[in-house]
């Protein structure tokens, strides 16, 4: 008969963690105590606003467009299954990076041409000016890009939590006379979030990490502001030791908060 797990295991001490906060402060004191670390510190750091905005903004949309996806793909319709699945396959064999540089030079000229075609009598009445694709900023076509790729991802993290949820509770629901939108509400959501949310919360550290991405378009983010301060001080080493810093101090806490909150769920639960 296997032994029951020791208690000392299930309170395991995070050495990991404790050896990442050692690095983490000597960073910190690196940076304190060296003017060059300063000021590459400084530098870099002006582009963590762009980094969080990025990340939040386009998390946000991704995660309403891929719910919206993931309802199509459990809908009783035919083809807006297929739309949803055709939607998801699509772009997730696209590389993140590929998407992005489509969307900024070959979907912003596409838009922009589709729109000014659609409001012509519009500008022609002088009601609307002319749009044009200097006018649909660099920022929020890295924004779309980021949107639109991993909004495939998320909406398979909302099927699948959405059908973890017991058939049963959703008849009786049916029986009860809830409509469509009160069993989401209040039956299948509050249960699918406990299985949704782990895996929505490693996906918005990923978008973390791939808002660096939108470096290549120029936005001025943590990645770009290290490439630029490198470029013209030929500090490499000390640049990109910072850049990774800052990330891994994004990252690791919020890997460490979505954890607490995951456990606090499951106390919540009784689990």
């Amino acid at each position: 008969m296997p032994a029951a797990p020791s208690s000392t295991a299930k309170s395991e001490f995070p050495w990991w963690l404790a050896a990442a906060l050692v690095l983490a402060l000597a960073a910190a004191l690196a940076i304190a105590t060296s003017d060059l670390y300063a000021q590459v510190f400084a530098t870099v750091a002006k582009g963590i606003g762009i980094t969080v905005f990025v990340t939040v903004v386009a998390f946000a949309l991704a995660s309403a467009f891929g719910l919206g996806i993931a309802l199509m793909a459990l809908s009783g319709s035919q083809w807006l299954r297929q739309i949803a699945r055709f939607y998801v396959e699509i772009i997730r064999g696209v590389p993140v990076l590929v998407l992005l540089f489509w969307i900024a030079f070959a979907g912003a000229p596409a838009f922009v041409a589709a729109w000014n075609a659609l409001t012509a009598p519009l500008q022609s009445a002088g009601w609307l000016g002319e749009l044009l694709v200097r006018d649909v900023s660099l920022l929020w076509r890295a924004i779309m890009a980021l949107t639109i790729g991993y909004s495939a991802f998320i909406s398979e993290v909302f099927r699948a939590g959405i059908q973890s949820v017991e058939k049963g509770q959703i008849e009786a629901a049916k029986a009860l006379g809830l409509t469509r939108v009160q069993r989401f509400r209040l039956i299948i959501f509050p249960q699918a979030i406990r299985t949704i949310l782990p895996p929505l919360g490693n996906d918005f550290v990923a978008m973390v990490k791939d808002s660096s991405l939108v470096s290549v378009l120029g936005v001025a983010d943590i990645t770009q502001m290290g490439k630029v301060y490198a470029a013209g001080s030929f500090r490499f080493f000390e640049t990109y030791s910072i850049v990774a810093y800052i990330y891994l101090i994004l990252t690791v806490g919020l890997s460490l908060a979505l954890r607490a909150l995951e456990q606090r769920l499951r106390r919540q639960h009784g689990e």
